[in-house]
């Protein structure tokens, strides 16, 4: 699926899922302040996903500012589904023109456009194309269940910093069992980090 996939937009508009003012729950920012506009549409569907990404609303980059300038913080960060389907260079440099920073959260199968202050790729399947694509990026992020495979770094973009992030499921211990494996997996593996959703351990959304 390609950047058109999101069919009859303008290119003054987004189709949104939802936006909304958070704490950046894990990775290379965590606990920092951020705007979440999470856009509708994604090329993939993971089993683990935990994230309504089919329905959005069309809304104009103009009715998104009026919504995200509410808000006393001047980073967003882009997440889905796949963001990069729809943030075109010029969507995006509205908003850089109205003083904000852009992280984005990608799944590594699309490139990711240098107007982004800070870039986020979770390979899924091919690490390898997500590398051939995106050879440099700021941060990878691996979601790991007990039991899955931590890639070679060398065969993954070249990141400032590397994460495991144990994936939360309706069942306590099978969370539980994923957390203790992404620990063993970073204790065995010290370039890696461990990076816990801590916005589901602490009820925010």
């Amino acid at each position: 699926m390609n950047r058109n996939v999101i069919a009859g937009l303008t290119c003054n508009s987004l189709k949104v899922h939802e936006i909304f003012y958070s704490l950046q729950g894990e990775g290379g920012r965590q606990g920092e302040a951020s705007i979440f506009i999470r856009l509708a549409g994604c090329n993939l569907r993971c089993d683990f996903c935990d994230t309504d990404f089919e329905d959005g609303t069309e809304m104009t980059l103009e009715a998104i500012h009026t919504i995200v300038r509410q808000f006393p913080c001047q980073w967003i960060v882009w997440t889905g589904g796949e963001p990069t389907l729809q943030l075109t260079d010029d969507r995006l440099w509205f908003f850089k023109n109205n003083g904000y920073k852009q992280a984005v959260e990608s799944n590594g199968t699309q490139k990711l456009s240098p107007v982004f202050d800070y870039t986020v790729v979770s390979p899924k399947g091919n690490v390898e194309y997500a590398k051939q694509i995106n050879p440099q990026v700021d941060e990878v992020r691996l979601p790991l269940k007990k039991g899955d495979t931590l890639p070679a770094i060398d065969s993954l973009p070249k990141a400032k910093k590397y994460f495991v992030s144990p994936i939360f499921t309706d069942h306590p211990q099978e969370t539980k069992e994923n957390i203790n494996y992404c620990v063993k997996q970073v204790l065995s593996r010290p370039q890696w980090k461990l990076s816990v959703q801590i916005h589901k351990l602490i009820g925010i959304e």
